[in-house]
């Protein structure tokens, strides 16, 4: 077992309230329940001997892994590969069809042998909040109960265990065709233990689960070149959706580094107003209109709920039922992955300015309205109202998309997306006949767009870039034809999108600006964003520059883990950094697959 596997190495299972990653070495090194955003119970990617592990595997020295998913579903699958034989483990939790809050989360591990004998090893260190808090071990004839203040954790297991300390070890060996199983499940103290484990209830419940995922996928509409990485991208960005709100997590981690032994390591287990509303525009790509319409209530939620109130319409993220509250605290006891500290939970830029939220959030909302989901009465009251206070107050300096923290500046990124704020919101008022000020919104729109023509713009790099201050590049506004502010084969697009190349992109991947250029308050590089790529590709498709657009797509590809997941970043190897899986890379990797579909589709047809 690797002290710390490569941040890729992984692949997630979850139940649409919580996600667990699992190694290709078969070890459960992050957990956290009973929420995405939860203390960990699993943590052993942050601290391999403070944080906890689940592990099932072979013993033998040379045996090789191979990790899978069983098609089109969220089960895994990995496999070691031995002189001695061929071994399976399959994880997979049970999908959240209620849409209710629960304590209550299982891990399932079936465990079998597929060629040969097979010994495999099995052990569970639980450390519960974050390592921080003590449990207490109970050995019962079928596995272990696992007690910590305010949660208890039930080891399950069809094969015997044994005490290590206040911990589990065990042992079973296989022939070709037996099978065993294990499960772990996390609870209230005072709640249910769990029904009995049994072998044919495990092979009953994968079955279930099998045809869950088959059947969700199903409805997708999605018909393109790409039908594999999408249909894993769409699954990811599923399984990273808190079932109970519909409000989807920006990645299933916290602490894992931008840069290996660097001090960029955040938690990314909330919401972004940002993140979820681009989303709204990936799914309804597919056809998954529910989950597009759900999000966007939720949406409405947070500006109805500000509407008589002073200050800002919106916060830049939320917990996933829509707490505002994520103070962050430095886990000073993990030495966090590969000695990339400090490790932090909660995110302070939960209090930072970040004016392009406002259009993300009326993007998301129109683009609802295709599908004819629109906001009722109050919820239109809460818009109007934040477009009311925006017309007053979006010509200020802000942190910027990229929650820079080296000061506030007039980001041209934010007050595009407050022109696509204001654009939106006139477009509905009229097409729906809603009440609002248009007059003062189009007067506002207009200045937005003679001010970033003026003053984003520079002269001597023919482009529009980061600030008002300088002449920095920013891959954000790759965004720029998306949301129509320039037009996609305009001059000004296309001279800023030939500045990009020269600057930004490297081998078609791209940074998402240059911090030595613009000091964003951090020490440290990064690698390049993942999800800044994919906008390129959106880009170049829309500008016509379809062959540069597929190669660079293509390529892409190859930089994805060996399941189809992505991380943030791309290091200088081509290694995966940050947190992992990212829902932002995976809902572009849909957008730009979306877009450049339907341009080559375009020049068939010419």
């Amino acid at each position: 077992m690797d002290r710390y596997p490569p941040i890729a190495d992984h692949g997630l299972v979850g139940d649409l309230q919580t996600t667990a990653l699992i190694s290709s070495q078969g070890v459960v090194d992050w957990f956290a329940a009973p929420r995405f955003d939860s203390p960990s119970i699993f943590a052993a990617l942050l601290d391999h001997d403070r944080g906890g592990y689940f592990r099932i595997a072979p013993e033998h020295p040379e045996a090789a892994t191979k990790q899978l998913y069983y098609p089109d579903t969220a089960i895994l699958v990995t496999r070691f590969m031995s002189p001695d034989g061929v071994g399976e483990v399959v994880d997979f939790m049970a999908p959240d069809r209620t849409g209710t809050p629960t304590d209550r989360h299982t891990l399932l591990r079936g465990v079998r042998a597929v060629r040969g004998t097979v010994r495999f090893s099995l052990e569970c260190r639980p450390r519960f909040d974050y390592g921080r808090a003590d449990h207490t071990l109970e050995l019962r004839p079928d596995g272990a109960v696992f007690r910590a203040p305010g949660m208890t954790g039930h080891l399950q297991c069809s094969f015997p265990v044994g005490r290590d300390g206040q911990d589990v070890q065990g042992e079973v060996t296989l022939n070709a065709g037996e099978t065993a199983a294990a499960a772990f499940t996390v609870c209230a103290p005072d709640g249910e233990p769990p029904a009995p484990l049994t072998i044919a209830a495990v092979e009953d419940q994968l079955v279930a689960v099998g045809e869950y995922w088959q059947a969700w996928l199903r409805s997708s509409s999605y018909r393109g070149r790409w039908p594999n990485m999408v249909a894993r991208s769409a699954i990811t960005l599923k399984l990273l959706t808190y079932h109970p709100t519909g409000a989807p997590i920006a990645a299933a981690t916290m602490g894992l580094p931008e840069q290996v032994g660097g001090e960029r390591n955040w938690d990314y287990r909330y919401t972004w107003v940002r993140d979820g509303s681009l989303s709204v525009r990936a799914l309804l790509d597919l056809g998954f209109v529910e989950e597009a319409t759900r999000f966007t209530r939720w949406l409405g939620a947070r500006l109805h709920e500000r509407a008589d109130l002073p200050g800002e319409r919106l916060q830049i993220m939320y917990r996933v039922d829509g707490d505002p509250d994520i103070p962050e605290e430095i886990l000073q006891h993990f030495e966090g992955y590969r000695g990339s500290a400090p490790v932090r939970a909660g995110n302070a830029a939960m209090d930072q300015l970040q004016l392009d939220i406002y259009g993300e959030a009326l993007y998301a909302l129109s683009e609802a309205r295709q599908v004819g989901e629109q906001l009722d009465y109050q919820g239109w009251k809460g818009l109007a109202t934040a477009l009311d206070w925006l017309a007053d107050t979006w010509d200020r300096p802000d942190e910027g998309i990229w929650e820079t923290r080296g000061g506030r500046k007039d980001f041209t990124y934010s007050r595009v997306m407050c022109w696509t704020a204001f654009d939106r919101g006139i477009a509905a008022a009229t097409e729906f006949s809603r009440p609002g000020d248009t007059t003062r919104w189009t007067a506002a729109r207009d200045a937005i767009l003679e001010q970033v023509m003026t003053r984003g713009w520079s002269e001597q790099e023919q482009a529009l870039v980061q600030h008002y201050d300088g002449d920095v590049l920013d891959a954000s506004l790759l965004l720029v034809p998306r949301v129509g502010f320039l037009a996609a084969k305009s001059h000004g697009w296309l001279s800023t999108l030939d500045a990009m190349d020269r600057k930004l992109v490297s081998d078609s991947l791209v940074y998402r600006y240059d911090p030595a250029a613009s000091p964003d308050g951090l020490r440290g590089s990064e690698g390049t964003f993942s999800l800044c790529t994919f906008l390129y590709v959106d880009a170049m498709a829309r500008a016509g520059r379809t062959l540069q657009a597929r190669y660079a797509f293509e390529k892409m590809h190859t930089y994805a883990n060996h399941v189809g997941l992505f991380a943030e970043e791309i290091g200088p190897s081509g290694e995966q950094l940050g947190n992992f899986p990212q829902a932002f890379t995976h809902l572009s990797l849909i957008m730009a697959a979306s877009t450049l579909d339907k341009a080559l589709d375009l020049e068939q047809r010419r």
